[in-house]
């Protein structure tokens, strides 16, 4: 991709920005509430000829607040399996990485970042101690900015002030980051190119303890492991201007944007082209990922072989916005996903993927289409009212077999589902709750992210996951022994592959309040069919 460079922007003294508390479902999202920047907002321009702090030439001074230096993390190239985890692929050469300028921030405040580094990364480190001092608070305010970066995260917090706990006795999905010490404004009218690479598990030194042959390594602390192209150790939110017109698009050879604890998007337009999930919040049972507004677009274009559009490791809550995901093409993975729980309560969410994870019921109303057959990209999907307006319109861009829907415009009624000019009929109920859950109705937690070197394509999904109604994606088979999913109370079961025999394929979608669970969707075979659908609450 060619960046353009784009010239400073003035700032706005007050943005909009919003505390991540969430309203219990189904009350809307909290009103956002304003922030003013300090009054002083130190302005970082980024040139391949020359980088200059708040107009002088950057130091290269380690006690400044602002410094250069060629000391980029990454996973070397030439070691053995005692260093880490990574594979050739992930490794880099010393040559490599010292062509890369990290431009260090080390001290609290507000900075602006415009211009364009080609080979560079911007990196936040308030030192070891900042992770409890809550006025260890940075903000990137991106201001027309393109930063490239080919062996590491373009952008990543270290050390700021943590917001959250990591107790998992006290986790839940209504978390508040509004004091979180990683924060980045999207400014009005610019937009803003991040390109990154990723850094795999880089084990601390002595940390490793071989097995009996020799030849494994058990129990090895980390010391680095870094897989998203913009990436924060430490609680992160994000925030658009008071327009909400900033565009931050987002390239990564791996995961997209990641946390290590929470996420919270409170606005702008973000856009994600990544090759494995293009968000990572990735604290088994405690990170919350929130969307309360913005416009987010992803599409996992699938270079590893696997990828959800959204993975949360704890609870992926919805209070607003629009999100629009696309899992990977060719794995069992999904639009959505969270090991804790999805909760949509607002906002509008288009998801297509191959595996559906648990959607919590009393939130806003949704719907989830589950097709026969593997879907093409790159076609337009309608779901039309009686008097044939459209209310969705979507053109997803990964092949999908599950496509998630939900909106405050998604009201009961009857609708019909095309595929460009041709009406596809379904079943009530076709796709139970279980899809990728346990028969006992529980998640099994089994994201890419908890196995070893994460879960290589062509690997199916966990013991006890089940695909969608359409089956799995080519290239996947079901694990052996896996039963039916059992229905939960108040919920659909699925006999089998998720059909239901007694049903007949009907063109009507009967939309009711709550949950709509639709199967075997397939091209309607008969036009004069008025068979209605009902959906199982």
């Amino acid at each position: 991709m060619k960046f353009r460079k784009f010239p400073i922007l003035a700032l706005c003294c007050a943005l909009l920005l919003t505390a991540c508390e969430k309203a219990p479902a189904p009350t809307p999202a909290p009103q956002v509430p304003t922030l003013s920047l300090p009054e002083t907002v130190t302005e970082i321009v980024l040139d391949d000829g020359g980088i200059t702090v708040a107009g002088a030439a950057v130091s290269t001074d380690a006690t400044a607040a602002v410094y250069t230096a060629n000391d980029i993390v990454y996973y070397e190239a030439g070691k053995d399996f005692t260093y880490g985890e990574g594979s050739a692929q992930d490794a880099h050469t010393p040559a490599e990485a010292n062509t890369h300028t990290v431009v260090h921030i080390t001290q609290p405040g507000a900075y602006s970042l415009s211009g364009k580094l080609s080979l560079g990364q911007i990196a936040v480190d308030l030192g070891d101690d900042a992770k409890k001092d809550p006025a260890a608070v940075v903000t990137l305010i991106l201001n027309g900015v393109d930063i490239t970066c080919e062996v590491a995260p373009a952008v990543i917090f270290y050390n700021v002030y943590e917001c959250g706990s990591t107790n998992t006795e006290t986790a839940s999905k209504s978390v508040d980051t509004s004091a979180a010490g990683a924060n980045v404004l999207i400014a009005d009218g610019t937009v803003n190119n991040v390109h990154g690479s990723y850094v795999a598990r880089i084990y601390k030194p002595d940390s490793v303890v071989l097995n009996a042959d020799k030849t494994a390594v058990e129990d090895a602390s980390k010391l680095h492991k870094y897989d998203g192209a913009f990436y924060s150790k430490r609680s992160l939110n994000i925030y658009g201007g008071k327009e909400n017109t900033g565009v931050l698009n987002i390239r990564a050879e791996n995961e997209g944007l990641d946390s290590e604890l929470h996420l919270t998007i409170n606005g702008g337009n973000i856009q994600i082209a990544s090759g494995n999930d293009g968000i990572n919040t990735n604290e088994d049972g405690i990170s919350v990922t929130t969307i309360n507004g913005g416009n987010l677009t992803i599409r996992v274009t699938g270079e590893t072989g696997e990828g959800d559009g959204i993975d949360s490791n704890g609870w992926l809550v919805i209070n607003g916005g629009t999100v629009t995901a696309s899992a990977c093409a060719n794995s069992a993975d999904a639009g959505i996903d969270s090991d804790m729980g999805i909760h949509i309560n607002g906002g509008t969410v288009i998801a297509g993927g191959h595996m559906l994870d648990r959607i919590e019921d009393g939130g806003q109303t949704y719907a989830v289409f589950s097709f026969a057959q593997k879907q093409a990209g790159g076609e337009m999907l309608r779901l039309k009212a009686q008097n044939g307006s459209a209310l969705l319109e979507t053109c997803p861009e990964n092949a999908y077999s599950v496509l998630i829907y939900s909106s405050p415009n998604l009201t009961a009624g009857t609708y019909t589902l095309w595929i460009e000019d041709l009406q596809l009929a379904g079943q009530a109920g076709g796709i139970g709750s279980g899809a990728g859950m346990k028969p006992d109705g529980t998640n099994p937690g089994n994201k890419p992210d908890d196995m070893p070197g994460n879960r290589p394509g062509g690997m199916p999904p966990p013991q006890g996951q089940m695909p969608p109604n359409g089956g799995f994606p080519d290239g996947f088979t079901p694990p052996a022994g896996n039963p039916p999913t059992k229905p939960e109370a108040g919920r659909p079961g699925t006999p089998g592959n998720g059909d239901d025999p007694s049903q007949t394929p009907a063109s009507e979608f009967i939309i009711r309040d709550g949950t709509n669970m639709f199967g075997g969707i397939a091209p309607l075979s008969d036009s004069n069919s008025k068979t209605s659908i009902i959906s199982h609450l």
